[in-house]
This record gives structure tokens, sequence and C-alpha cells, in this order.
């Protein structure tokens, strides 16, 4: 499983990728992926950084799909209890998952200066963390990493 971080890819691929892996999923899966949830996918995609729910709410304003905060926090609570975006603590906002359907423990990498943020994979149950899990008995069913720093972009142009 690859990370997707703060490299240079193909985005628009990478957006059609993912569209149509959630909705190839939904289909197996007996989901309805409405065209507000495919759209609040979308804007999700198409910058890696975390957007709030009143953000997407705007664009969706825009473009006359609802103007009622329901009609975004609902969108956005399927596609993250259905696994096809994550919420970032941290920020109280969102982001589309890299890695659909699969099964995986993200780390978040935010950005504190252009919030960007690159989703990478952890094994909870391994390393410091899981040690101490299992040194008390306790046994790890989710975790949430978030870790905040500079991207390499925002590394260039920081000053020394």
């Amino acid at each position: 499983m690859e990370s997707l971080g703060f490299e240079t890819h193909d985005h628009a691929l990478c957006i059609s990728d993912c569209i149509a892996s959630a909705d190839a999923q939904c289909k197996s899966r007996g989901l309805k992926f409405t065209p507000v949830r495919k759209r609040v996918l979308e804007i999700l995609l198409q910058e890696h950084r975390a957007l709030g729910a009143y953000e997407i709410l705007d664009r969706l304003r825009a473009e006359g799909r609802g103007s009622q905060p329901p009609v975004a926090y609902r969108a956005l609570d399927f596609l993250v209890s259905n696994g096809f975006a994550h919420k970032i603590e941290r920020l109280n906002a969102f982001i589309a998952c890299t890695h659909p359907g699969e099964d995986h423990a993200p780390a978040f990498m935010i950005c504190r200066q252009c919030s960007a943020v690159a989703e990478a994979q952890t094994v909870p149950t391994k390393g410091q963390l899981g040690q101490a899990a299992r040194d008390i008995g306790f046994q790890i069913e989710r975790t949430v990493v978030e870790a905040e720093g500079l991207c390499p972009k925002c590394q260039e142009h920081a000053p020394l």
C-alpha cells in the first residue's frame, strides 16, 4: 500500500481513480453514492488538504446543491463511515481517503503553513504504542495519528 504524500502526481488520475473506486464499492455494498455524496468526495479530492464542513457547504451552495449544514454533514458522515474520507481531529476538518476500501490505520502529516495533508500508513500494534498497549493488557482497535510540521515545499521557503 503506497502512501500519497506531498510528491507531485497525476492529480486528475488520482481524482478519477478514487471516484471510480468509491462508486464500485458503493455498488458492491448496496450503498447509494448520491450526486451530493459524489460531489463532496470530488471537492475533498481537489486539494490534498483538509476542508471544514462549512467550506464544503460554501462550495455546494455556490453550485446550487444545497445551503443547509445538514447537506454537507450527511454527505461527510456517509463518506467517513464508509471509509472514503477521514476526519482530521486536530483541524475539525475532512480529507479524502487515499486508500478507500483497504483496511488501514492512517497517520496524517499536516503542514502548519499551507494546510496540505498527506496520509501515511501505520501499524498501531507494532512499535512503541503497540508495546505500551501489550504491557498493560490493552487491545488497540482504532488509532488516529496526526503530526503537524512543514511539508517539503514549505520547508524550501522557510526562513533559516
